[in-house]
């Protein structure tokens, strides 16, 4: 567990552009097991490519998309780690990978980005794999 006054700014990152944290297995599954017409999820992490690439392409594809996931949440690896491996449940077949990105339709996973598709990419590249998925999700 990383201690709170490092990962705050993280936090804040996401949570001052409208995502919304869910920090318990409660919060997790409350909002999953819900009929919710599209989610888009970020694992977040302490990483560098989290900082660098994830959350800067994250921010800017929910703010850029014409076609907006209804719910844009996050769990925190390595912080929150019983919801984080609540939410990680959902993403099954897809092994545990923090940073990632999930984007689920109608409760069917229906796009995953996982970490070795953000290590060494661009916010840029991540965000335009994020609008496309939008637009063909959404």
């Amino acid at each position: 567990m990383y201690p709170e006054d490092l990962v705050a700014p993280m936090r804040t990152e996401l949570t001052s552009t409208g995502f919304e944290e869910l920090k318990t297995t409660e919060d997790v599954s409350s909002l999953m097991d819900k009929e919710n017409d599209s989610v888009f999820v970020l694992i977040n992490s302490v990483c560098g490519c989290a900082a660098g690439n994830a959350r800067p392409a994250a921010i800017f594809s929910v703010k850029q998309s014409e076609k907006k996931p209804g719910k844009v949440v996050t769990v925190f690896a390595g912080v929150d780690k019983e919801a984080t491996e609540k939410m990680r449940e959902y993403c099954l077949p897809y092994p545990p990978s923090s940073p990632s990105m999930a984007l689920f339709r109608k409760g069917e996973l229906v796009h995953f980005i996982e970490r070795h598709h953000i290590e060494g990419n661009s916010p840029q590249a991540i965000a335009d794999n994020l609008l496309a998925a939008f637009n063909e999700y959404l």
